[in-house]
């Protein structure tokens, strides 16, 4: 587990500095998106990192890492969204911003410890074809939940899939690192 606790801490500075740069490059103009705006771009990217994976070719350069990391950064936006609301016009500096992406990283990271604890890294087994896929899966469950008005019958909110699609996205990109 200390292992995974290490490669976890690994994408997440490699992550949060693009994270960082894109905030110096662009500031926060992501915080006037809307939820099913950040979903349908987690969306798009699974659905291209799928798409790779079924037809082996690509013509665009930009390979999976990224979109996994896209996915990461995404998710983590998502979070900051749901926990601070939508705004207007941007209204966080890189610092501040960045505090917010580590806390739900932490928060990610001790969730991803306790269920590991229960499934005893069974991610480890998995293909990353089959992380793609529980990504969309995730991804068409928070569809429904936003088309509910957030309304739920005994199903976790839209947070937990956004948790569960940051730390999916971990394990494929440790999966792509060790290959």
């Amino acid at each position: 587990m200390s292992k995974t606790s290490q490669q976890f801490d690994q994408i997440i500075k490699k992550s949060s500095t693009l994270f960082e740069k894109k905030m110096k490059d662009y500031g926060s103009a992501w915080r006037i998106l809307r939820l099913p705006s950040l979903t349908d771009q987690i969306f798009i990217k699974a659905q291209r990192i799928r798409s790779i994976q079924n037809n082996q070719v690509q013509k665009v350069e930009e390979g999976i890492v990224s979109e996994f990391i896209g996915i990461l950064n995404y998710s983590i936006i998502a979070l900051i969204q749901i926990d601070r609301g939508v705004v207007d016009q941007p209204d966080m500096d890189v610092e501040e911003a960045l505090s917010a992406y580590l806390d739900f990283a932490k928060e990610s990271k001790k969730l991803m410890q306790d269920k590991n604890h229960d499934y005893g890294e069974a991610w480890r087994e998995m293909r990353v074809s089959s992380l793609t896929d529980l990504i969309l899966q995730k991804l068409l469950r928070v569809k429904q939940i936003e088309d509910n008005k957030g309304k739920t019958l005994v199903s976790e909110g839209i947070d937990a899939n956004y948790f569960d699609m940051v730390n999916y996205a971990i394990f494929a990109l440790i999966h792509l690192e060790l290959e």
